[in-house]
Order: structure tokens, then sequence, then C-alpha cells
């Protein structure tokens, strides 16, 4: 027996309000999330967005509906800031290294995928990367540009107010409402932008292509408008990206797809925005030197899926606060939560019928069908991993299911995997536990200087001794 499913409902950034989320195509979920711009590698306020997008794809999943889901990769197009002119973020970056821009482009986006594995974030159906897409960016500025672009010495550039309500998503027209886009001499409106971006005279790019309105490169809002349509079709159902793409990347993309397919349409039906990671040192910034990406939280000893669980422990359309003492709770949480799963990870998984955990699965879909309530959800599998006297099988099944949205690997994971060995650290895992061993039965023999010693000895070495930790973990490496 189980409750009925709640509908889900998602806020819609373009409506500013929560809608029951009904798909274009029946069955199905088609979305399309922003991606990195490869020239650097992503900070961990970048990767939040990919852990919310990935929760919304494991929800629509969970819902019953067949996802498709698209991440581009931009590797051409994206200016140093939000401007229509300077230096595009791949070719500075590649001019700053000596190095060819695909070896840039390159490095990075394996780079970013290695961080997506790390947070457990599901394969999109596909990676579209903007390079392989010109043409079909050409061809498609090509058939909008009389009607709604202009051209200038710089480029070619859309008109915005050959478009309905443009801003809307954005609140242009309120306080609520900000733009960050630099003049340009010639422009006809301050929020009019590049579509083309011709290369200037006498400069060579590495990146760069003919076009009808001369040789250069792609504007970087082009791109998404135009793989969204190739791999999911005008209209489709859902796209996301961080909130600063609410402000300018995303209304220009919905003028963009307003203008082609000569309709009022958005392009998407929803658009969902997280919310930013602040920092408050300032190390999230690239320009920072060791700025924050996932591998610095690894090398201190944390594992990735740690920071997986603090992101889901705020609201996605909430500001979460990054620091070392919050993601060592989420590390201290994540243990709770494996251990408990630990006595059912091998036993084989059964109906649900008790209806304590009928209850509990009700309320977990009601939780997450309310716009992604993670921080709800994440108490209700922490109630179900803490039940006695139950069936194991059941059990099994039960935290499976919410697992499977939560994306924690709570049934893979073990307590081994999640001791991540900082950097730093001058001594292993093996001999750790044989001096621990010897310091157990120094004090069963009472020989509590043996004992003193050989603790002091291992935090010389970076170890903090844990005696009497409830979890049972023994010790932690210093980061």
């Amino acid at each position: 027996m189980t409750d009925a499913p709640a509908p889900l409902r998602l806020f819609n950034s373009l409506t500013r309000s929560l809608e029951t989320f009904q798909p274009v195509h029946p069955g199905e979920a088609r979305v399309y999330s922003c991606g990195p711009t490869v020239y650097n590698y992503p900070h961990i306020g970048n990767m939040r967005a990919y852990v919310f997008a990935d929760t919304l794809g494991r929800t629509l999943t969970h819902k019953g509906h067949r996802l498709t889901h698209v991440i581009n990769i931009t590797d051409v197009g994206h200016l140093t800031d939000d401007a229509d002119a300077g230096e595009d973020k791949l070719e500075k970056a590649a001019a700053e290294r000596a190095q060819s821009i695909w070896d840039i482009a390159k490095h990075y986006t394996e780079a970013y995928w290695a961080d997506v594995r790390a947070l457990g974030i599901r394969q999109p159906a596909h990676w579209s990367i903007a390079t392989e897409y010109v043409p079909q960016m050409i061809e498609f500025a090509r058939t909008i540009a009389d009607q709604h672009c202009y051209e200038l010495d710089s480029g070619l550039y859309f008109d915005t107010t050959t478009v309905a309500d443009y801003g809307r998503l954005a609140r242009h027209a309120t306080d609520e409402g900000e733009s960050r886009i630099d003049p340009v001499d010639g422009k006809r409106h301050p929020a009019d932008f590049a579509i083309w971006r011709k290369t200037p005279a006498g400069e060579t790019r590495q990146m760069e292509w003919e076009s009808p309105w001369g040789r250069g490169a792609p504007g970087w809002h082009l791109e998404c408008s135009v793989m969204s349509e190739a791999l999911l079709g005008f209209p489709f159902d859902i796209h996301t990206g961080g909130i600063d793409h609410r402000e300018i990347h995303h209304p220009n993309e919905i003028a963009q797809n307003q203008a082609h397919a000569c309709t009022t349409d958005s392009g998407a039906r929803m658009w969902m925005h997280n919310n930013f990671l602040v920092e408050r040192s300032g190390k999230m910034s690239k320009s920072s030197g060791e700025f924050l990406r996932l591998q610095l939280l690894i090398d201190k000893g944390y594992h990735p899926l740690a920071y997986r669980l603090m992101c889901l422990q705020a609201h996605y359309r909430s500001e979460l606060e990054f620091s070392w003492e919050g993601l060592g709770a989420a590390l201290t949480r994540l243990k709770r939560l494996v251990m408990a799963a630990a006595s059912v990870r091998d036993v084989e998984a059964g109906a649900v019928s008790d209806r304590r955990l009928v209850d509990l699965l009700a309320r977990f879909d009601a939780a997450m069908s309310d716009d992604l309530n993670t921080p709800v959800a994440l108490t209700l599998i922490e109630e179900a991993a803490a039940l006695k006297k139950i069936d194991a099988g059941q059990k099994r099944s039960a935290l499976a299911a919410m697992d499977d949205v939560l994306g924690l690997q709570l049934l893979t994971l073990s307590r081994e995997e999640l001791r991540v060995r900082p950097k730093n650290a001058t001594i292993g895992e093996n001999q750790i536990e044989v001096t621990l061993a010897k310091r157990r039965e120094a004090r069963a023999a009472k020989d509590f200087a043996a004992s003193d010693a050989l603790r002091d000895q291992l935090i010389a070495a970076g170890v903090e001794v844990m005696d009497g930790d409830p979890l049972g973990w023994d010790w932690r490496l210093d980061n």
C-alpha cells in the first residue's frame, strides 16, 4: 500500500510563483542547464548549481518522468564579464598560459567532469559543446538578423525593443532588476547585446569563423538558444542556472528565442535559479589564488559528498554560507547516515508495507514535491535510518528510494571511503591503526604512560585521537 504522490510544484522565476509541473510532452521532462565556461577550474559555488540541477533531475525521475537533461560546455563566446566588448575568457586564459585554446578548454572540461563525478551528479543525456554548434548559431542569427538585429563595426547586435516585454525575467522595469552591460559605441539601446562579435582589424583569434557579418565568434547568449532548441525542441520544460544568469544571460536567451520562433514564448516553460554560495573570506573568486574548488576540500580531508549534503541542507533558492565548521558538521551528519545504512546495505530489498516507512516515504515525496525541499527531506531520511525493530529489507528499500533522490550514495559508501586523507598528512592509515591498536593494549594493561606516549606520537603526526567518539570513528587527520 502506498499513498498517492503529491503534485510536483516548482518555483518559476519567470512568474515569481510556484507552479505545478506539467510537461510539454506527457511522460517526459526536458531540462537544459547552463554549464561552465571552461577557462579555469570551477569553484564550489559554481558546483552548487549542478547539485541543484541534479537534484531537480532526480526528483523528476522519482516522479515518473523520462528525463532528458542537457548541460552545455562554453568553450567560446563568453567575455571576461557581461559586456559586449573585450577579451574572450578562453582566449585570455590561453594567452596567459601560452597554450592552445583547445588544450585549455579540454583540460578544464575534464576537471569539471571530475567534480561532477565526485559529487555524485548523474551524467546528462547530452554534454553540448559550444564550438560544435557554430554553423547552427550562424544560421540561427541569419534567420533573425533582418527583423531583430543591426550591424556595427564591432559585430551584429540584437535590438531588444523588437521583442515583447524584454527583461521580464529579471524584472528590469522594477527595482528588482539590474544591468551590468557596459556601453558599446553605436548601440541603439543599453540592453542591446551581441549576437556575433567581429574579430577586430589586425587581430587573429584562435577561435574564429566566417559569417555574413565578418570573421569572428558568436556572442555568449546565442549558444544556449541554439543548443537547447537543437537537443530539446521549443518549447521545452525547464531551464536552470545560477541566480546571476537571471539578470542578463537568460533574458537575452528569451529574447533570441522569441525572435527565432516568432512568438512571445520564452523557449522554456519554467526558468529555475539557485541562489549563491556565500563565503566571507573572499576565496570564492578565481582571482584569489587558492580559491575554493572541490579538490581543495578533498585535499583538506573532506569527502566531496559532505559538500553535496551541505548544499542539500539549504533550500536551493536560499543563500548558503560556506564555512569549514559547517562542512565538518555536514561530514559528521553524512557519517551518521552511512553508519545507520550499513546494517541494511547487504540485505535483500523488500516491498515497503510497514506503515511507519510508508508514512515517511509519503512525507519525503511531499517535501521534494514542494519545490525541492531538501532540508526537510534530509530529516526524513534520517528518521527512516534511525528506525528500530523494523524489517531490514523494507528499510533498505525505503532508504534506497530516498537516496536515489538525494544522491548521497548511503548504500554504497563505506566508513573507510569517508575518511579522506589530507594532502599534507605525513602518516598512513595502516600506521595509524597499528599505533591505535598498541595504545588500546596499553590502556587495557593500565600502562597509561605508554598510552599517553602513543597518543602524543599520533598528535605530532597530525592525528586527532577521538576517544569516546559516539560515532566510533576513533581518529581523524587534522587539516
